[in-house]
């Protein structure tokens, strides 16, 4: 027989995690996709960023798009969800949550944050997915997938 729990000490006992959206953005006609250079790591990364506590995934997605790249886009479909384990140096869960962004022209003016980051490039898909941390790299495969048939992809990164 279970014991009732007041609400507040129930949500108190649930497991939290943190949350992040990334954008897949290609360029038009060439379908290599969008990655950033963080300054602050060794790796690249899709655009995006850590969801504030109030924030809808899509609508995060594209502030971050427009902090990180001056860009105003429609956030359009889920792709793909991944969830990682805590992993040091952070000790919570991770879901991300890859939206689509759609295509830009290469001559599109992409504006950096000198303290965020350090550069762009459009890649070829192998390109991209070998500049990711090898926890990150299967989400470009995925997210193109789910592009092409409209049906989002669940990874658990176990790596």
């Amino acid at each position: 027989m279970s014991t009732w729990i007041e609400p507040d000490q129930w949500y108190a006992q649930l497991p939290s995690f943190y949350a992040t959206t990334a954008a897949l953005i290609t360029e038009a006609g060439t379908g290599r996709v969008l990655l950033v250079k963080p300054i602050y790591r060794d790796h690249w990364a899709f655009p995006g960023g850590y969801l504030e506590s109030d924030e809808y995934p899509q609508d995060g997605c594209a502030r971050e798009l427009y902090e990180e790249l001056g860009l105003h886009l429609k956030v359009g479909a889920l792709l793909v969800v991944d969830w990682a384990p805590p992993a040091e140096p952070r000790p919570r869960a991770l879901i991300s949550m890859t939206f689509d962004a759609g295509e830009i022209p290469a001559s599109t003016m992409l504006r950096l944050p000198a303290d965020e980051l350090s550069a762009y490039a459009f890649l070829e898909p192998a390109e991209a997915a070998a500049r990711l941390p090898n926890t990150v790299a299967s989400r470009v495969e995925a997210a193109l997938a789910a592009r092409r048939t409209g049906r989002a992809v669940y990874l658990a990164a176990r790596g």
